[in-house]
């Protein structure tokens, strides 16, 4: 066995031991706590010295940059102050040069006053003996008059009333000779001047023209194409009529079928319709309404581009885009072969030139032009004249009541409020009247009008009749002894009838019946 005692001091021998370990440890422990200490404070009072060495370095620019700015502002302004006393030198010396042009303005004043107060009383002086002479002159007057009435014997007033009657006689008939003289060598110098405005207008325009025929027949390959139009039982020509809503009409005429319509748009899109159906080879209703539709729209967009060009090339702005289409549809409308559009556009410019040569508005004038007939492009679907369905359109889409008094004058129904619409009238007639344009004969013109005149003269009660306006109005002239004012309302109602069963012709015919009573009676 161990022995006990050998336990114990072994047990405090380990304890003394450790105790003694233990105070090397922390007496080894603090002085390296006292030494890092030491080194901490060390570092520390370093850090300080560097970070003042920095803050006096920092404080030194600061100190520098902040005496720059100051030199810097100072400078500034001491040459503020510089520009200041400059500009109050400068205002200085301007405002003395006013005071002395015042002062010397002030002194001319002066000399002025005591002239015009000298010139007063010279004035009123003379003033003095002016009165005094008139009243001098008005009692001898007075003296003179007495003695003159006496003599005539006739008052003051009576004298004067002669007097002032004969000189009227004589104003009057100086007046009246003075007026025919001037009217005489206005008219003589107004021909002269028209007649060369005229000459230079058309002049400055020159345009080939080409009598536009109406086309209303299609050619055909062959007459096997004629089959295959008309379809199985007719379907394919009624869709084609039914699309288009034109007639066609095909008869014994070898590789031709014909187109019937009172719309020129209308027969263009089936003519156009119906060529392209005979190059591509298939007819049949679906393919019918396809091409018609594509057809209508690439029709409708060359009328409106129609329309713009015309309204570009003459230099015009503002017109409403609806009347731009009605421009662009007349292109496929003619009168006598010659086409609306291009009459309407030569209209423009000769009335623009003449215009010009007046020193009018050219731009009315042209405006005007253009629109003049544009009642043509409906007047198959409104009653009406054309120029009454111009004016009507042109005032629907807010149109100058200038151009729409030129529209409805053009052709002489009324009286024109401006001169540009007495000069659309007067280039209406002259693109009408150049050789060429128009295909109807004088012969056939002439006989047109004389078939009115003779059917007016059918009719019981007609004294005299006159077809006017290049045959647009028949104007009847009854006897009003044997006609009543409802019989020549008749007359006029069933010659218009009449008329429209037996003759062709473009647009309208107004037919005016005239009875007039007169009494006349004379003193033996």
């Amino acid at each position: 066995m161990i022995n006990t005692g050998y336990v114990l001091l072994a047990i405090s021998v380990g304890i003394i031991i450790g105790i003694i370990l233990s105070l090397i440890y922390r007496a080894n422990l603090k002085s390296k706590e006292t030494t890092l200490k030491a080194e901490i404070e060390k570092e520390k009072t370093k850090v300080i010295e560097e970070t003042q060495k920095e803050a006096d370095k920092i404080k030194k620019e600061a100190l520098l940059e902040a005496k720059d700015v100051v030199y810097q502002a100072k400078s500034e302004v001491e040459k503020e102050l510089r520009e200041r006393r400059s500009e109050l030198n400068h205002l200085e010396k301007r405002l003395r040069q006013k005071e002395e042009v015042l002062e010397k303005r002030f002194d001319q004043l002066e000399k002025r006053e005591h002239e015009l107060s000298r010139r007063e009383k010279d004035f009123n002086s003379k003033e003095r003996n002016i009165q005094e002479k008139e009243n001098h002159y008005n009692q001898l007057i007075k003296e003179q008059s007495l003695v003159l009435e006496k003599l005539s014997g006739l008052s003051s007033e009576e004298a004067k009333q002669e007097l002032l009657k004969r000189i009227e006689e004589e104003i009057k008939f100086e007046a009246s000779r003075l007026i025919k003289k001037i009217e005489d060598e206005a008219k003589e110098t107004a021909e002269k001047k028209a007649k060369d405005i005229i000459g230079l207008a058309i002049q400055r325009y020159s345009s080939d023209y080409v009598v536009d025929a109406t086309v209303t027949a299609v050619p055909l390959p062959n007459d096997e194409m004629k089959g295959r139009i008309i379809g199985r039982e007719g379907r394919n020509i009624r869709a084609l009529e039914a699309a288009t809503g034109v007639d066609l009409i095909v008869d014994d005429t070898p590789e031709i079928v014909t187109l019937s319509a009172f719309d020129p748009v209308r027969r263009e899109i089936a003519r156009l319709s119906l060529e392209k159906l005979i190059n591509d080879g298939r007819i049949h209703p679906t393919r019918i309404e396809e091409v018609v539709e594509k057809v209508r729209k690439e029709v409708e967009s060359h009328i409106r581009e129609e329309g713009e060009r015309a309204v570009f090339d003459l230099g015009l702005s503002g017109i409403h885009s609806e009347l731009i289409k009605l421009i662009g549809r007349l292109k496929y409308r003619s009168s006598y072969g010659q086409n609306v559009l291009q009459h309407s556009r030569e209209v423009a410019y000769l009335a623009g030139v003449m215009a010009g040569e007046l020193g009018v508005d050219v731009k009315l004038a042209k405006r005007a032009g253009i629109l003049h007939d544009i009642g043509k492009a409906v007047d198959h679907e409104v009653e009406g004249s054309h120029q009454e369905i111009g004016a009507n359109i042109c005032k629907k889409y807010g149109e100058n009541p200038k151009v729409i008094n030129a529209i409805l004058v053009h052709h002489g129904d009324g009286d024109p409020l401006t001169v540009e619409a007495a000069l659309i009238a007067a280039a209406d007639a002259l693109s009408a009247a150049r050789p060429g344009v128009r295909k109807e004969s004088i012969e056939s013109y002439l006989k047109r009008l004389e078939k009115l005149e003779q059917m007016a003269l059918s009719f019981k009660g007609v004294d005299k009749c006159y077809a006017i306006q290049a045959g647009r109005e028949l104007r009847i002239i009854v006897k009003p002894e044997d006609t009543s004012d409802e019989f020549a309302s008749i007359i006029s109602r069933d010659l218009a009838r009449k008329i429209e069963s037996e003759m062709t012709y473009p647009g309208q015919i107004k037919v005016t019946v005239i009875r007039e009573s007169r009494y006349v009676e004379y003193a033996k």
